[in-house]
């Protein structure tokens, strides 16, 4: 690391003491001077930059691949800048030659103000790119290596809004005709209680320390209601994680992407609240149902008849019936909150049905077959709904 000295800070603080803007004193320090180096000896493969460089990102990697692997997350192929960015420094500097972009005081340039934009630089005029660059040779090695791809979709926050823009217009000029089908899934960024994450500020909260705190509440929330008799300690432990990564992913997932949001790490636990534990819990108690009913036999479908339906079991079969339209319009519309609000009522339609009409208890046995039926299918739809919303749903509770 790079240790900010008394010096360094003074040297800082007189250039914006003398009226520069912050971005110019910023990119004036000595330290971004350093840094503008490293880079052009990095682009330059020095052994000993190379070495570093190669030393850091062995580290960020493992970390990033066991942050993923307890969140559930795999990804098919892997894109990395530092082998992407020289293809898209050539395909820059072709544009340059088709007049596509422009040259001015050594850098190349694109002008974009025609399409309600500014100008943007594209390459250095030390030759080094910057992240446009390397984002424009990452998307046409991914069309390159898969032919049949129709779309592709960036998932990244909506402070990126105007980078992509940017970005896709570029790929337009440079003749590409995929570039029509590039979408930026722009997100809203995500607060806790102490206020708003900012990576440069510092006030960054590692996804593995949310997901430390989480599992943690679910902890002291199963310990207190006490129904985990007869289950080993490693059984708890998968179990709390379960619940904890379903609060916080179910938290995420339920609000509209495009919107800002507060993340509460205990609310997001609540086992009677509009959150993933309340669901898996329903599933379980659904599943402990059905167990039950097989143990003694009590169902079969064998003695199903005709009657009225009662309006909880009607709400519940309407809601079950919506389903593939909600799958469809969730994955249309890149939208996983309507798939996950849909599971939500479906879940409180059948607790409702549950506490309001016999199942077990009901003396007719067409009726009762009927009901133990319909729970079955609920707890079918709720595993598959919560599998495509990437989150797991216990047996027990």
């Amino acid at each position: 690391y790079v240790t900010f000295d008394k010096e360094l800070k003074r040297q800082v603080e007189e250039q914006v003491a003398s009226g520069k803007l912050k971005e110019t004193a910023e990119k004036e320090a000595p330290i971004m001077l350093e840094a503008q180096e490293m880079l052009r000896k990095w682009e330059a493969n020095d052994p000993e930059v190379r070495a570093l460089w190669s030393t850091m990102n062995g580290w960020c990697y493992e970390g990033f691949d066991a942050t993923y692997q307890r969140a559930g997350i795999d990804f098919d192929k892997n894109y990395y800048e530092s082998q992407t960015y020289v293809l898209g420094k050539n395909d820059v500097l072709e544009g340059l030659k088709k007049g596509v972009f422009y040259e001015k005081e050594g850098a190349v340039w694109v002008d974009n103000t025609k399409e309600g934009l500014d100008e943007k630089v594209l390459l250095r005029r030390d030759g080094t790119s910057v992240y446009m660059t390397q984002d424009i040779g990452t998307a046409i090695k991914r069309f390159e290596e898969f032919p049949g791809l129709s779309k592709l979709i960036y998932t990244v926050g909506n402070e990126q809004d105007y980078h992509f823009k940017v970005l896709f217009i570029i790929l337009k000029k440079l003749g590409f005709a995929w570039a029509d089908e590039l979408f930026h899934l722009s997100y809203g960024m995500v607060d806790l209680p102490s206020g708003k994450m900012k990576s440069r500020e510092g006030t960054v909260v590692d996804a593995d320390d949310i997901m430390d705190e989480v599992v943690t509440e679910a902890r002291k929330t199963g310990e207190q209601l006490s129904k985990l008799d007869g289950m080993s300690q490693a059984e708890k432990a998968a179990l709390f994680e379960a619940i904890g990564l379903a609060a916080l992913k179910y938290f995420l997932l339920k609000v509209d992407p495009k919107k800002r949001m507060l993340f509460d790490p205990a609310a997001s636990i609540d086992l009677q609240g509009h959150t993933g534990p309340f669901i898996q819990y329903t599933y379980a108690r659904i599943r402990s149902l059905l167990r039950k009913a097989d143990s003694m036999a009590t169902w079969s479908h064998d003695h199903m008849g005709t009657w009225a339906l009662l309006p909880e079991e009607r709400a519940v079969l309407k809601l079950m019936h919506q389903f593939p339209a909600v799958l469809n319009e969730a994955a249309t519309k890149l939208d996983p909150s309507s798939l996950a609000n849909h599971t939500y009522e479906l879940v409180k339609a059948y607790n409702s049905f549950y506490q309001a009409i016999p199942v077990m208890k009901e003396e007719d046995a067409g009726k009762r077959a009927f009901r133990l039926a319909l729970s079955a299918a609920v707890a079918a739809n709720t595993k598959k709904a919560m599998w495509c919303l990437g989150i797991e749903v216990p047996e027990r509770m």
